[in-house]
């Protein structure tokens, strides 16, 4: 009876010091397992550094900057428009000149032609004031000027819009983040209660069905990793697409 004693107690004693031993080691892989989230943790910019870059990147963003460019330099031209009407002209001519004259008396008549050759020119300065642009000039230039207003407008919503889609992607960035550092977390202490169901599977300490639960248990912890990091994975590229910036 003492022997049996014995031996049952070697036997547990055996079996504590390889838990002991086995769970020092998945302790030490769960650490490893939990710092490697760093590896997801990125260093972004300032939202506003984001929303800038969104905007410099975004067509729709450019291309109403430059209908407000264009616009601006239509209204300039139509301000200058008076000066077409005041200026200098000038003419010069060179070649023959054929010069004929007659002269009739009471007896007789007389003819006289003459060819030379010569250089003719001519300085002059004009001044016009058409009515029509005196009384369209000023409706012109209000009608350019509110235009260039109506595009500004529009150009303020459209970058309303790119900064308001920056703010939500940034901050399902960082919501993804978060998320895959606490599936992390999960899915190590899943790992090193399976290595530990096993080892106590192996030696009689747990019946199958537990042993089996705790697989199901980490197997749903790895599948959730994996949804999260590919959530993560698509919310960063996203961010990276509307900005043109690379984040690590």
């Amino acid at each position: 009876m003492f022997q049996i004693v014995f031996s049952f107690t070697r036997k547990t004693i055996f079996c504590l010091l390889m838990l002991l031993f086995f769970s020092s080691l998945v302790a030490q892989d769960s650490i490893s397992n939990v710092n490697s989230a760093n590896s997801f943790r990125l260093i972004l910019p300032k939202l506003d550094v984001l929303v800038e870059a969104a905007w410099a990147k975004h067509g729709m963003v450019k291309s109403r900057q430059s209908e407000i460019d264009a616009k601006q330099a239509n209204l300039i031209s139509l301000k200058r428009q008076w000066s077409k009407n005041i200026g200098f002209q000038g003419d010069y001519r060179y070649g023959n000149v054929v010069n004929f004259s007659e002269n009739v008396s009471a007896a007789n008549t007389i003819n006289l032609a003459s060819n030379t050759t010569q250089v003719n020119f001519a300085v002059g300065f004009f001044l016009k004031f058409p009515l029509f642009d005196f009384y369209s000039r000023q409706a012109q230039i209000k009608q350019a000027q509110a235009e260039i207003e109506q595009s500004e407008n529009v150009l303020e919503f459209q970058k309303f819009e790119v900064k308001e889609l920056v703010i939500r992607q940034y901050e399902d960035l960082i919501l993804r983040q978060n998320l895959l550092e606490l599936r992390i977390k999960n899915m190590a202490n899943a790992v090193t209660s399976k290595q530990m169901a096993e080892i106590e599977y192996r030696n009689g300490l747990i019946p199958i069905n537990e042993y089996v639960r705790v697989i199901d248990i980490t197997a749903r912890m790895e599948a959730d990793f994996e949804t999260s990091k590919s959530d993560f994975l698509i919310s960063k590229k996203v961010l990276e697409n509307l900005t043109g910036l690379t984040f690590n």
